[in-house]
């Protein structure tokens, strides 16, 4: 998925201030425990990076791991997907694909949004490319895959996520 990424340094006093912080940070704000978390292992060598995405939707019901959506459910970090408890193997394109629309439930995406949020490349009206995708995602995802109930078509517009999931 086209990402940009930053890097930053953290030296021991910035750390050590950083979990200062969230040790005092009120228990209603989600994922701060886990970022805690993950500064100790880092502080203790456990790991030597860690990985921060921003949820910009607000959204304090979607986990930055994992996603349910109805019997679907989508794991970020090992790339996963799973339905009704039965591995779905996608291939890296298929799951940005999907993962971007999951993210971005009930939200109209053209194909050319689609695009550019999942290629690096720019968007050259290649609008069988991304249909095509859809249709290969929907025969591995989908129950029945002619009526689908995860990735729903807009006709005349795109795709969204089903919202109701």
């Amino acid at each position: 998925m086209k990402k940009n990424i930053g890097f930053v340094n953290l030296d021991s006093s910035l750390l050590n201030w950083l979990l200062d912080k969230l040790a005092g940070a009120p228990s209603e704000i989600p994922n701060a425990n886990e970022l805690s978390e993950a500064l100790k292992d880092l502080s203790t060598a456990n790991c030597s990076s860690i990985m921060i995405e921003l949820n910009q939707s607000g959204s304090t019901s979607v986990s930055y791991d994992r996603l349910q959506c109805g019997d679907l459910v989508i794991h970020a970090r090992s790339r996963k997907v799973l339905r009704d408890d039965v591995e779905i193997s996608l291939t890296p394109t298929e799951f940005d694909i999907l993962y971007f629309l999951a993210r971005n439930k009930g939200e109209v995406f053209t194909k050319e949004q689609i695009y550019k949020a999942v290629w690096e490349e720019d968007y050259f009206m290649d609008d069988s490319n991304i249909m095509a995708f859809i249709r290969k995602l929907r025969k591995k995802i989908e129950p029945t895959p002619d009526d689908p109930v995860y990735i729903l078509t807009i006709w005349g517009i795109g795709y969204k996520f089903n919202e109701k999931l």
